[in-house]
């Protein structure tokens, strides 16, 4: 009986861990994004996207992080943003891009 239990308490640890690494990834992401990272914007797009690392599927948010990429020159990036686009509507593009620009306005005041 202890035995199972303690199977059941490794189980949740495991996960418990799993949950705290995709935190942390994406946490690491978005230091490396502040500093300008253009791989952490694509890595971040992909999170938002695709729902993983511990963050819910947002196109807002994930088409933002890709044209942050993209502006950047990531070719990925740009053709990332142009698929998650034929799922979105005008509006959730435009908001996408006014987070965009807001994430540029305050990394570069941040910097300067």
């Amino acid at each position: 009986m202890s035995n199972t239990w303690n199977h059941a308490a490794a189980f949740a640890s495991a996960e418990a861990l799993e949950a705290t690494s995709e935190d942390m990834l994406v946490a690491t992401c978005l230091a490396a994004a502040a500093q300008g990272d253009v791989s952490a914007y694509y890595d971040l797009g992909v999170a938002y996207s695709t729902g993983s690392h511990g963050v819910d599927c947002d196109l807002i948010e994930a088409h933002k992080w890709f044209n942050l990429a993209a502006a950047s020159g990531h070719a990925e990036g740009a053709l990332c943003r142009a698929d998650i686009s034929d799922e979105m509507t005008a509006r959730e593009i435009a908001e996408a891009q006014r987070r965009a620009r807001e994430w540029l306005s305050a990394t570069t005041r941040k910097a300067a």
